[in-house]
């Protein structure tokens, strides 16, 4: 099932996408999944982020050809940083560039897990029973700035830097997607997520053992090599296999 988030005559809501129609989720998306009656055509609502996180976790080096791009080593477990909720952004929505603040700004297609139910002490075989789901992520990064501060909390977390959407696939496998980036229609990255160091069972119950995750958190789950710059006026294409493509347009500061 695809889960959408909407807008609808000033009206925001949860739907389900059954034959290019969107019916309404008369229990929400956090409990038995059971849409309702259509509401409107596919291409007549304004879809939004798909979820609204607490807390966006995310996994640094978590392809081994990317570490390897920058010259880092892979870590012996999984590097964690968080991004703010204020970063998320849905599809169609500006990625704005950070102006003086930065002067290289990068995409990072990666996949993203969405949390279904509230999750603490998760064992590694029960994991993908708290996830209501998967969706497309843009973690960009300011890399001077992630070079420079020695940490990565401005880097990734300024306003729009994380693009998610435009849906949640709730029956996919994970284990060997086709994950792509593409800029202005040219292709940047191009990894399978079978060559994650760390797969999605790893990460849950490795995040789930330090902090608890409510419905709706999000998981990025590491980008695969190519990453590369990004300008005001790029249209930025991030595609998952299985899941679809999100696509977000750079913009400078007004």
């Amino acid at each position: 099932m695809r889960l959408v988030r909407y807008r609808l005559d000033g009206n925001i809501d949860y739907g389900a996408i059954v034959e290019q129609e969107v019916r309404r989720l008369e229990s929400g998306p956090w409990g038995r999944l059971r849409p309702g009656p259509a509401v409107a055509a596919l291409a007549e609502v304004t879809l939004l982020a798909p979820c609204q996180p607490t807390k966006v976790v995310a996994v640094g080096r978590n392809y081994a050809a990317h570490a390897a791009e920058h010259g880092s080593e892979v870590p012996s477990e999984p590097l964690i940083f968080l991004k703010p909720p204020s970063a998320v952004i849905g599809p169609g929505d500006p990625i704005v560039y950070p102006g003086s603040l930065s002067q290289q700004v990068e995409h990072e297609v990666e996949l993203v897990v969405v949390v279904g139910r509230q999750a603490r002490h998760v064992p590694r075989e029960k994991a993908h029973s708290v996830v209501l789901g998967y969706t497309c992520g843009n973690d960009v990064t300011a890399r001077d700035l992630q070079s420079s501060d020695g940490q990565w909390a401005r880097a990734k977390g300024f306003d729009t830097f994380c693009p998610l959407g435009p849906w949640i696939e709730t029956e996919i496998d994970t284990s060997d997607l086709a994950i792509r980036c593409l800029v202005n229609g040219q292709v940047r990255q191009d990894g399978r997520t079978k060559d994650m160091v760390f797969p999605v069972d790893v990460l849950i119950a490795h995040v789930s053992a330090f902090m608890t995750l409510e419905p709706g958190d999000v998981i990025l789950t590491g980008t695969p090599e190519g990453v590369s710059p990004l300008l005001p006026g790029d249209q930025v294409t991030v595609e998952i296999e299985g899941i679809g493509a999100l696509e977000n347009r750079v913009e400078g500061i007004k």
